[in-house]
């Protein structure tokens, strides 16, 4: 609900703003942040620039989208998270703890298994890992958005959002251009290519150990308690019944909506563009000449700015205009930043071209992926269903950049760079042609648009690649890592 001038709390002292940052729960949150944002991209585009360089065909790189699965259906075994508490793990430590440490072990483990696979002799096994990888993260991604969400007081969501985004970020750059430096180091030193890929990945599977730490240092949320007395309350009941129950009346709210069908492929197809393109963009960049280090130092660094700035800016534009409106200028954007690919394929190897095509697809990127947020954090309004109609949501959104992306590898072979950006960009229209289909039935006017504070909470959250890595959140908060920020790497976005 909007506040009105009755009921508007009062804006906070510019030092009270900055106190809040290193309040001990903000600062948790933070580390935890990192720990969420490490994974994505070692199973994305850090994996993608080793099964190029070892001489993997594009087919099958493109298919590697497809091990972003379990970010996309991950709402599946969000309840179950929420009933069930790990054994041995939660009696020491609670039920949130318990389940961040026993997730960060398993990434763990996961990340050392895929450090030691061959992407030439054994594809699928690398496949196998990566799907591993990803599985353990979005159990993660699950347990930290319900800590943050239950540590946190409504004052500190905000700030919490914020350093969390910050965190996610600088843990997807230890694991892009940290990784990719960290490999190029260790063949400085004598390793051979694919010793020094597995000594990078072994080094990422130690920085989990931050993670970990922080579980342990933490305190168990409060909410915790009051949720571990109404588990003991019903503590002959089923708990898978009550979760599939709660479950389903959530998703039959939505779905018995005017234009509920027409609105979910809405959803898919939105950022569906982004989503194609992205999944080649690594590939494009080594194949096009650049070095790893270019790669890893424009796109992974002046990218992050990029993306940082559109969050805002798209934020901005989501409060200054009507919601539809801000719709069509993030589509219409993101078309556009895909055409710039299409001019870099023409002039070749050229750093500043590199640059300004990277500040443009990040800087559009992120615009178009916070509006996406405040649609359909506007979509999910009623606060019984919140976090599972949230989940949902984000759970389609990925459905693009996981499988109808998957193809876009072949496409790529079989027209080249210059036409597949083009075509790339041309997929944006079905959403285009059912955005003008729901403006005109007055889907729009039924929406109440995200209030300030909410909004401003989700602005941040796009920064850490937040369309694809959303995950259940509360109408107050925005994941991260949803699934894609403007940056390309598959599976955010």
């Amino acid at each position: 609900m909007t506040a009105t001038p009755e009921t508007a709390p009062a804006r906070p002292r510019f030092a009270d703003t900055l106190a809040v940052y290193l309040k001990p729960r903000v600062l948790i949150v933070l580390f935890l942040g990192f720990s969420a944002g490490l994974p994505l991209a070692l199973s994305g585009s850090t994996l993608l620039v080793w099964m190029r360089e070892a001489g993997v065909d594009l087919g099958i790189i493109g298919l590697f989208a497809l091990v972003g699965t379990p970010y996309t259906i991950k709402f599946l075994w969000a309840p179950i998270v929420d009933a069930l508490d790990v054994p041995l793990l939660a009696p020491l430590l609670g039920r949130r703890r318990g389940w961040l440490v026993f997730s960060q072990l398993l990434l763990i483990a996961a990340i050392a298994f895929l450090a030691f696979c061959d992407p030439v002799a054994s594809p699928w096994w690398v496949a196998f890992g990566a799907l591993l990888v990803a599985t353990a993260s979005a159990t993660q991604d699950i347990v930290i958005d319900a800590f943050r969400i239950e540590s946190l007081n409504e004052s500190e969501q905000a700030a919490g959002m914020a350093s969390y985004v910050a965190a996610y970020r600088i843990g997807m750059l230890a694991s892009t251009a940290g990784a990719l430096f960290l490999v190029s180091g260790f063949e400085g030193l004598g390793f051979g290519k694919e010793a020094a890929w597995s000594a990078g990945y072994l080094a990422m599977a130690a920085l989990v150990v931050i993670g970990i730490a922080t579980a342990l240092i933490a305190t168990e949320p409060e909410k915790s308690t009051t949720a571990a007395i109404e588990h003991a309350a019903h503590a002959r009941e089923n708990p898978l019944v009550r979760v599939a129950t709660a479950a389903y009346a959530s998703f039959a709210d939505f779905l018995t909506r005017d234009m509920a069908i027409v609105v979910l492929v809405f959803v898919v197809l939105y950022k569906f563009c982004d989503a194609f393109a992205g999944a080649m963009t690594a590939p494009f960049v080594i194949d096009l000449g650049f070095s790893r280090n270019d790669y890893a130092a424009i796109v992974k660094g002046v990218g992050l700015a990029a993306t940082l700035i559109g969050g805002f800016a798209g934020g901005a534009l989501a409060r200054a205009y009507p919601l539809v409106t801000s719709l069509w200028i993030g589509a219409f954007l993101q078309m556009a930043s895909n055409l710039v690919f299409t001019w870099q394929a023409l002039v070749g190897v050229n750093l500043w071209a590199l640059t300004v095509t990277i500040i443009v697809e990040n800087f559009t990127g992120a615009i178009g992926t916070v509006i996406f947020i405040a649609y359909l954090s506007a979509l999910c309004n009623n606060p019984l269903h919140t976090a599972t109609q949230y989940a949902l949501l984000t759970a389609l959104a990925a459905v693009g950049r996981t499988y109808l992306s998957a193809g876009a590898g072949f496409v790529a072979e079989r027209t080249g760079w210059p036409i597949f950006f083009v075509i790339s960009a041309l997929t944006a229209l079905p959403s285009l042609v059912l955005l003008v289909w729901l403006q005109q039935r007055g889907h729009f006017k039924t929406l109440v648009k995200p209030s300030t504070v909410a909004l401003s909470a989700r602005i941040t959250s796009v920064t850490a690649g937040a369309c694809t890595r959303e995950t259940s959140a509360s109408i107050d908060r925005s994941s991260g890592p949803m699934p894609s920020s403007g940056e390309r790497v598959p599976p955010n976005t």
